[in-house]
């Protein structure tokens, strides 16, 4: 493999919206589209000329909802048990990081 770097390039071509936007899903009439909060990483390395080469890669799905379409009516319904699970650790990390910008700021 001459270039791991383009070979992993070519295998994730199709990540993007289809990773964000699940399958099309009809139920008693009700059309569904899963939609999630994705990202994902790749890493690649390669040794002198002639040595070893390595790579690797992951990545993250939350679905956070699905669009429901029923008739002329499309609306959004959120997956609050997700929103939730993703909305307290965030939460945390910004009320610790005003905490400490607070802090410094009255030190001066």
């Amino acid at each position: 493999m001459p270039n791991l770097a383009l070979e992993l390039g070519k295998q994730t071509a199709s990540i993007g919206v289809t990773s964000v936007y699940g399958e099309q899903q009809d139920v008693d009439g009700v059309r569904l589209i899963p939609v999630a909060l994705t990202w994902s990483g790749f890493g690649a390395g390669e040794d002198a000329p002639g040595g070893g080469s390595g790579g690797g890669g992951g990545g993250v799905a939350i679905p956070v909802g699905a669009y429901i379409r029923k008739g002329d009516d499309l609306r959004f319904e959120p997956n609050i048990i997700s929103l939730v699970a993703v909305g307290i650790p965030f939460v945390w990390v910004a009320g610790r990081a005003l905490s400490r910008i607070i802090r410094a700021l009255k030190k001066h």
